[in-house]
């Protein structure tokens, strides 16, 4: 899986989340780009990363995240890609 193709999926995991279909995501997006993104809607943002992924993210890694791009870095790590 490539950087694109994640991003990609991030995105729409995000328009779901938020319902909102134009909301444009790319690796510098973080929580201050998209209304209604707080405390609660990241945690299920993380969950729903997880379950798509098939991953597992330790709550170490998840605190050093700054953006979508560190987020897709932490998932293709993850996936060994």
């Amino acid at each position: 899986m490539t950087e694109v193709e994640v991003l990609k999926i991030q995105e729409e995991i995000i328009r779901d989340l938020f319902d909102d279909d134009s909301i444009e995501v790319t690796l510098s997006t973080n929580a201050d780009d998209v209304d209604d993104w707080d405390s609660l809607s990241h945690i299920q943002l993380i969950s729903k990363i997880e379950t798509h992924f098939k991953v597992r993210f330790a709550l170490g890694e998840l605190q050093s995240l700054k953006n979508v791009g560190d987020m897709t870095n932490l998932i293709l790590k993850k996936l060994g890609s």
